[in-house]
């Protein structure tokens, strides 16, 4: 009978001892991150039976100067919580652990129990396995944009070698007309602009003489880039004996050009005074030309482009 209560006794002491049933709990417990490297900060959660009722948390912190405070040389514990609840109890340890392998923490006493036999793996930042190399590195972030960045540069890279190509076989001569094109445009504009400024230096009182001059250079050198043929040397009456075939499509151009520059040479060297309003309307018939060539060449560019 004796012998009976004695194994009974140590039957209750052993299913009532926190250390074998932390023991069996800790089967349960599992890390948060699940893997853990040293210098890594981490917390155990270990899951408790359910308390008869809830009550207020346990913490104990390092800095709370608890005697119960667990230790240790290679672990740098935190803060310890002692949850209990009636849907279910647990125990946190946060911690950070400062060695490789398999670690078994002191003894967690908290809340008048005790916790033992707590065991956690912390892996190597160097893979020991082999020669000693720094673990494979995690993969990059992608930056925002880099899709963008990535197919934008190859689309700038296919769109220029199209391009080149294009330029060789027919980009060349689209280049050489729209520089033909630009040249017009620009001669045309410089001639507008001589007409205003002999216009405006009539109107100051400039000398007829030099206005006139200037008119007749300025308009002839107008007409030597606009057909590629010598007009400087050209007298008024060589304007109609010799029409030139890449100006105006108008029939009266030559007759216009011959009596336009006879005008300009008899007031230049008549010797008599020259009327400014004489000046006037030879610019008068200049701007009226000008504005004539010009419309005569988009009509006849817009009619080309149809065709």
């Amino acid at each position: 009978m004796n012998r009976a209560i004695f194994f009974f006794c140590i039957f209750f002491v052993f299913i009532n001892s926190p250390n074998i049933a932390l023991h069996a709990q800790n089967a349960n417990a599992y890390l948060v991150p699940h893997e853990i490297y040293v210098g890594d900060p981490a917390a155990l959660i270990v899951p408790l039976p359910a308390a008869e009722r809830d009550s207020p948390n346990i913490v104990i912190t390092s800095k709370s100067f608890d005697p119960f405070f667990p230790v240790d040389p290679d672990i740098d514990f935190h803060r310890i919580t002692l949850e209990r609840r009636i849907t279910g109890s647990k125990l946190t340890i946060e911690f950070t652990a400062f060695v490789p392998g398999v670690i078994v923490f002191p003894v967690i006493e908290i809340g008048g129990e005790q916790f033992s036999n707590l065991r956690i793996t912390v892996n190597s930042t160097v893979d020991t396995s082999t020669t000693p190399v720094l673990r494979r590195a995690a993969p990059a972030l992608s930056m925002p944009g880099t899709a963008v960045l990535l197919y934008g540069s190859l689309a700038a890279i296919i769109f220029l070698i199209f391009f080149i190509i294009w330029f060789i076989f027919k980009g060349r001569d689209v280049f050489k007309e729209l520089r033909k094109k630009w040249k017009r445009r620009r001669l045309f504009t410089m001639i507008k602009k001589t007409e205003k400024r002999l216009r405006k230096s009539i109107t100051k009182g400039a000398q007829k003489r030099i206005v006139l001059d200037i008119l007749s250079d300025e308009f002839k050198n107008f007409l030597s880039i606009l057909t590629n043929s010598n007009c400087r040397a050209m007298t008024a009456r060589e304007f109609e004996i010799k029409p030139l075939d890449n100006l105006l499509p108008q029939e009266d151009s030559p007759v216009f050009l011959s009596n336009f520059f006879s005008s300009c040479d008899n007031m230049r060297f008549s010797g008599a005074n020259i009327d400014p309003k004489d000046v006037i309307s030879l610019l008068d018939d200049l701007k009226y030309f000008i504005n004539s060539l010009e419309n005569a060449r988009k009509n006849k560019q817009k009619e080309e482009k149809a065709a």
